[in-house]
């Protein structure tokens, strides 16, 4: 029976597959990734492919279908089952596959999933994303045949290894950690038994509908019950989770948030003591703090394009032991496999922690001070977004301004920076700026909308939008 399918275009996204269950997801487009990614496993001289699936309630049938299309393949499957995406990776690395796919909708509504995918230990996104369409819509896939599939349950080997970098000190640390009811609970109380110390565990049982809270740690509102908890049992600090763990949020003893660049500082200075001079990567959003600081112990630091698959194909051609995201993607490629993974991010937090002789708070708080705006997103059709940029870009230029256009445009000047990029994966504009002082920061939030104004988008609301950071 011949074989072709036609995806929703907007469900090709840059990084991953994703779309809404019922309207521009289905069982269907499912089978049609198994059977389409599964050929493109086969062409590359691959047999094994290892597949896992996230707490969503449409996940399991989303994951059975995609399994069908696989063994159409005639690949050899290996089911992992209910998890965290990271242990889904882990999976891959152990068991040698050939090809990856999670089923995923990560911090999205409980109505969204979606699939992330590694082909060959990298990851598969962008043009491999569009072409895996093109191959569907066309029907080029390798003649059907019957493959194999088994189930095996890797969880205690994964959570071994998670703890295996564990060293830790003196301090026996009390943590809060705040599942949100993502799909890495019964990994997190499997983990949470074997480190050392008190451990509190909010929101542990998996629950696709996200009953607490959304599953999104980079939005403070979504880590008020983590930071009553910490302050009310007196902890060390706490640790909180997106929808699949693979990001991570942390705050600290007095509950003070430590966002994704003061967190990589954090790492960073650990990092380097031990790959001294090694390259340190981080993407636009960040703070120049970060840089900065990367910089004074000693590493190079390294401002990249937006995109936890962009990221690790950067770190693999740089050799870099560690990069992380302003949305709590951290990578590991010191002492573990370059993919990001929040338990064992915050397995090395933990680690850091216990060998500290002050609280986490005064790390915290020795940072220096700067006021900046969260990331503002705002509506900009898929067809114009581009090009507001490349007429942003070549004004900048032409004013001989000091920018960076890794990844939209980034304008440096003493007293601060702006940044306005186009989303990969949404049809808005992404904008943050940084100041020292609020006059600073006000005068680059006019900068930024002034460039705006002469490209006729309407300007995002920055008004009382400014923290401290």
């Amino acid at each position: 029976m011949s074989f072709t399918h036609r995806f929703e275009a907007t469900s090709l996204r840059e990084y991953d597959i994703r779309g809404i269950v019922g309207k521009t997801l289905s069982t269907d487009d499912a089978f049609a990734i198994g059977r389409t990614f599964g050929s493109i496993v086969r062409r590359n001289g691959g047999k094994r492919l290892v597949v896992g699936y996230d707490g969503r309630l449409s996940s399991p049938l989303l994951e059975e279908a995609l399994v069908r299309g696989a063994l159409e393949c005639g690949l050899n499957v290996v089911r992992v089952g209910r998890g965290p995406t990271p242990m889904l990776y882990y999976g891959a690395v152990a068991l040698k596959a050939d090809g990856a796919i999670m089923v995923t909708g990560s911090h999205n509504p409980p109505d969204h999933n979606g699939f992330k995918i590694t082909l060959a230990g990298k990851p598969f996104f962008g043009a491999q994303i569009r072409e895996l369409g093109n191959l569907s819509a066309r029907g080029d896939v390798v003649p059907a045949g019957k493959g194999t599939v088994r189930d095996v349950d890797i969880r205690e080997e994964y959570v071994e290894r998670l703890v295996k970098d564990y060293i830790g000190g003196q301090r026996k640390l009390k943590v809060v950690w705040d599942n949100g009811n993502s799909s890495a609970g019964e990994v997190l109380e499997m983990l949470v038994e074997k480190l050392p110390g008190e451990h509190i565990v909010l929101n542990a049982k998996i629950d696709g509908t996200f009953p607490a809270h959304h599953p999104d740690p980079t939005v403070a509102s979504n880590l008020e019950q983590l930071i009553a908890s910490v302050r009310e049992n007196k902890a060390d600090l706490g640790i909180a989770f997106d929808g699949d763990a693979d990001r991570i949020g942390v705050v600290d003893n007095t509950g003070g948030i430590l966002w994704g660049d003061q967190l990589l500082i954090l790492l960073a200075r650990d990092v380097l003591r031990s790959h001294p001079g090694a390259t340190i990567i981080a993407d636009v959003k960040a703070s120049q703090v970060l840089f900065d600081e990367v910089a004074h112990a000693g590493g190079k630091p390294l401002m990249w394009r937006t995109g936890h698959s962009l990221i690790k194909s950067k770190m693999a051609e740089t050799g870099s032991p560690l990069a992380g995201e302003m949305s709590g993607h951290i990578f590991f490629a010191d002492k573990w496999y370059g993919f990001d993974d929040g338990l064992y991010a915050g397995v090395r937090v933990l680690d850091i922690v216990a060998r500290m002789d002050a609280p986490l708070s005064a790390f915290r708080e020795a940072l220096p001070k700067t006021i900046s705006t969260p990331e503002v997103r705002f509506e900009c059709d898929d067809r114009r977004k581009f090009k507001v940029i490349e007429d942003v870009a070549a004004r900048l230029r032409k004013e001989g301004a000091d920018v960076s256009e890794i990844d939209g445009v980034r304008v440096n000047t003493p007293n601060g920076w702006w940044l306005l990029r186009a989303s990969n994966t949404q049809a808005v504009l992404v904008a943050r700026a940084e100041g020292r002082t609020e006059a600073d920061l006000a005068c680059l939030k006019d900068a930024l909308i002034k460039q705006l104004e002469l490209s006729a988008v309407p300007c995002p609301d920055f008004s009382g939008n400014s923290s401290g950071h």
